[in-house]
């Protein structure tokens, strides 16, 4: 596990910025407010993020200070550590997205799929590779999704325009935690 790989993917994805493609709604009567990954995390859980501990510019990657169990036992001793830590692992939300229609782009992590293997249940994710490298994204950083009708995903890379209502709900699963749902309305690849 890499804590300077994962800070700097955090980092990346936070200040990643989407190009605003015009789509289509498939849902005529909702209007979808276009959302940055960022603006669905607490303020200071975002500060603290951009701002890691001079602590992990001196760990080899791989060594064994490049641990959560490291990390955990830092956080003992330094307070900016151990809120680096509780930043890392927040289920704290911005309680104003709750029941908002929104349109967010991101990634699959792919949790459950049907017969014809579509993807019916998963998480989206700011960036390729969130919950397949440990550890996953902070909770308020994951949005968990069911469909039905599932979701064709030719490649993990592949990044996708989700149209739906958000809401605060906490879903777990070995693959991550996620702090907020959405309730699909459509799902189309992301395109510039």
């Amino acid at each position: 596990m890499a804590l300077r790989f994962v800070s700097l993917c955090l980092t990346v994805a936070m200040l990643l910025v989407f190009d605003a493609s015009a789509q289509t709604s498939k849902s005529p009567d909702r209007q979808y407010q276009e959302v940055d990954w960022v603006a669905l995390m607490p303020k200071d859980d975002l500060d603290t993020l951009l701002d890691p501990p001079d602590y992990f510019a001196d760990i080899a990657d791989g060594s064994q200070e490049d641990s959560l169990e490291a990390l955990t036992q830092q956080a003992q001793q330094d307070e900016k550590v151990r809120r680096y830590q509780d930043a890392l692992t927040s289920t704290r939300v911005v309680q104003d997205w709750h029941n908002k229609a929104i349109k967010i782009p991101g990634f699959i992590v792919p949790l459950q799929a049907d017969e014809q293997q579509h993807v019916t249940e998963f998480f989206i994710v700011p960036y390729f590779g969130a919950c397949l490298h440990m550890p996953p994204p902070p909770p308020n950083q994951i949005i968990y999704a069911v469909l039905k009708k599932g979701v064709e995903l030719k490649n993990l890379y592949d990044p996708f325009w989700f149209e739906g209502l958000l809401a605060i709900e906490i879903n777990e699963n070995e693959m991550g935690t996620a702090a907020y749902r959405l309730w699909i309305d459509s799902v189309v690849p992301y395109e510039d």
